[in-house]
């Protein structure tokens, strides 16, 4: 097992790692939108905040030596579904590109730091 850790994503906000990697499979935390520059969350909007978070899964994708092409299943939380599905869906989509992987998106009732997103993946590493 081994441990993933990249300063081009945000710092653990709690006692876990970015990710974990065992064998070929990596498993991120989820990530919300902690700009990692700032250490703050700096946009207010969903279209901002989904950019932000697939930036930091991005980064902690490549540390682990993956892409989203890797990804296998994503599982997507969202404070508000009914109002920002939509938006929230096409920053996704744009950031997979042609990568669909298997999903769950569900709505709850509140995220750290009081963000509207947070999204967590699952890749293989190919060796």
């Amino acid at each position: 097992m081994n441990t993933i850790y990249t300063k081009n994503a945000p710092d653990a906000i709690g006692p876990y790692s970015q990710a974990i990697q065992v064998g070929n499979m990596v498993y991120t935390s989820g990530q919300i939108a902690i700009d990692p520059a700032t250490g703050n969350v700096e946009a207010a909007d969903i279209e901002g905040q989904s950019r932000q978070v697939m930036k930091n899964l991005e980064a902690v994708l490549a540390a682990a030596g993956c892409t989203f092409a890797n990804v296998v299943k994503t599982t997507c939380f969202l404070k508000d579904v009914a109002k920002d599905f939509a938006a929230f869906n096409a920053i996704y989509a744009e950031a997979l590109g042609d990568c669909k992987p298997a999903r769950s998106c569900v709505g709850v009732a509140e995220l750290p730091k009081g963000v509207l997103v947070e999204v967590e993946v699952i890749a293989i590493r190919n060796e």
